[in-house]
């Protein structure tokens, strides 16, 4: 899988991606991830990229020639046109499923704003889609270009040591993950779960579930209220009651947003 990342600052995104977990994917040739000046694809000799808006206003926007003129270069290079992201506060909201949705493309291009943004015209003729982080703003797209190819290259396989290794994690299977422990058994008079130390794999990964559904009830309600808990089964309805029985606030959640149907 290709990412091709068009951006004022090639250095620091480098930097970034050819290091840890990415780097090595890279090495493998698992993945491969290229940036692209967009100042060397400039007509003029300051290589000038931003002008004043049409309009009036503050600031200033990015042109459209030099981003095409540097669109057109990737294309040419990898033989024919790619899926082309422009990370924008105006785009959908990046999340887990985005990242797997976006593992069916062979090559992706990321373009990296600045300034009061881009120029419509770009994104009209050459972008496929536009992405946001989050509902703020950042001054330029170079950090969240990193996190969509940092959250969709570590689920090429073999880039990581095992599929468990973002399959168990957040956000999967709609579920915060559950709390982690590592040695010494005791720090600062807090023990590690003895559930954890006790080497019985079943009731480890029965704590495991109970902990990620109670973690996403309390810190993030959006998600558990998208939940729907399975009842066809006594284990099921047993696992449930357990839940309802360690805490509060599962018992008291709103029913209107379970479906007991399933």
């Amino acid at each position: 899988m290709r990412f091709d990342i068009m951006t004022l600052f090639p250095a620091a995104v480098d930097a970034m991606m050819q290091e840890s977990i990415l780097g090595r994917g890279q090495k493998k040739g698992l993945i491969d991830i290229h940036t692209h000046q967009i100042r060397d694809y400039t007509a003029n000799k300051q290589n000038q990229v931003d002008d004043y808006p049409y309009g009036g206003g503050r600031g200033a926007v990015m042109q459209a020639d030099p981003l095409w003129r540097c669109w057109s270069a990737v294309c040419d290079e990898l033989g024919a046109s790619a899926h082309t992201i422009y990370l924008s506060p105006c785009g959908s909201v990046f999340t887990q499923e985005k990242a797997r949705q976006l593992l069916n493309y062979d090559n992706i291009i990321l373009v990296c704003g600045h300034y009061e943004g881009i120029d419509q015209r770009f994104i009209d003729e050459c972008v496929d889609e536009e992405i946001s982080i989050g509902d703020f703003v950042l001054t330029g797209g170079e950090l969240p270009a990193m996190m969509v190819a940092d959250a969709v290259c570590r689920l090429v396989p073999g880039v990581l040591g095992d599929d468990v290794c973002f399959t168990d994690e957040s956000h999967w299977d709609g579920l915060l993950e559950y709390p982690q422990y590592s040695r010494p058994d005791e720090w600062h008079g807090l023990r590690v779960p003895e559930v954890l130390l006790s080497g019985d794999h079943a009731k480890i990964a029965r704590w495991r579930r109970k902990q990620s559904i109670l973690r996403t009830l309390h810190c993030r309600p959006d998600l558990f209220y998208k939940l729907r808990f399975p009842y066809k089964t006594r284990a099921e309805r047993k696992f449930i009651a357990e839940l309802e029985e360690e805490d509060d606030g599962f018992k008291n959640r709103d029913p209107k947003n379970l479906d007991r149907s399933k």
